[in-house]
């Protein structure tokens, strides 16, 4: 007779099942899905501003070509823009008047937030509500107030008229109050407790931990501030200072002069991407903290 061993297995040993195998791949699986999902949706995002360039950069007689690549390459309708239009001095202003109104509701919105969030007064939460439901307004109804008292102060035609009623936004309020509510309170206490006023502890102490919140808001307020159509073409009328403007000379009754208008489009999308390349670290930090809180 011949005996039989049969093999034993141990508590610390592991077992290897099919499915423990196969669970990691199907995990693989659905990452890879999600990763192409994404990629076509970004592809999707991103055609219409190749298109733009596309377009631009054909000769002027290749404009309506369905070819995806633009070739032979042409700077001619660039060149045709330039010569429409001050190109130069439309993105100058358009740029001073998207800084400059961004900066306001940020310094605006700082102020109030640091207000709201680190003080204590009576008819707080009516007040803050008040100031938020400023947001619910529409336009319209302001609108002519605004362009009254602009026409009282001779500003119409003017840059400052552009910026002046702008200089405040709810929403940066409510956006950095709700940050600051979740600041320390221990480090505003222990800065008082050093000696610091109230403008210093807000400068010195508050600011710095909100550089990526400001960064995120700034480039909003700034697209919202550069897209802007309708209140720089009521208060500057007729003239073309910025590229809002501008864009519209190449449109006429008898037909849009496409070139041109995707060339001066392009040029007027360039200051946007560069900065968001210059605060997308910050921008990218402000999301992971909000995920993190």
């Amino acid at each position: 007779m011949t005996a039989t061993i049969e093999p034993t297995v141990h508590e610390d040993q592991v077992v290897d099942h099919p499915a423990a195998a196969d669970e990691p791949v199907g995990h693989r699986g659905r990452g890879v899905v999600g990763h192409v999902v994404l990629a076509v949706l970004s592809l999707a995002c991103l055609f219409p501003i190749y298109w733009l360039y596309a377009t631009s950069l054909r000769a002027p007689e290749d404009v309506y070509s369905l070819s995806v690549l633009p070739w032979p390459l042409s700077l001619d309708n660039y060149a045709d823009a330039f010569a429409k239009t001050d190109m130069v001095r439309m993105l100058v202003n358009t740029t001073v008047v998207a800084v400059l109104t961004a900066l306001g509701q940020l310094l605006t919105g700082l102020l109030a937030a640091y207000a709201f969030a680190a003080w204590r007064f009576r008819f707080q939460k009516l007040l803050y509500l008040m100031f938020v439901g400023t947001w619910l307004v529409p336009f319209q109804v302001t609108m002519l107030p605004n362009y009254v008292l602009l026409s009282q102060l001779s500003l119409l035609n003017t840059l400052a008229g552009v910026i002046v009623p702008t200089l405040c936004s709810a929403l940066g309020v409510l956006l950095l109050r709700q940050h600051l509510m979740g600041f320390p309170k221990e480090l505003l206490e222990a800065a008082r407790m050093d000696g610091r006023s109230s403008w210093g502890i807000l400068w010195t102490v508050v600011v710095p931990t909100l550089r990526p919140v400001l960064a995120a808001l700034g480039i909003l307020l700034v697209i919202t501030a550069w897209n802007e159509y309708f209140w720089p073409a009521m208060v500057l009328q007729r003239s073309n200072g910025m590229v809002q403007l501008g864009l519209r000379s190449f449109m006429g009754t008898e037909g849009n002069d496409w070139g041109p208008l995707m060339a001066a489009a392009g040029l007027t999308c360039l200051p946007i991407f560069l900065l968001y390349l210059v605060l997308q670290r910050h921008i990218v930090n402000a999301f992971v903290r909000s995920g993190l809180k």
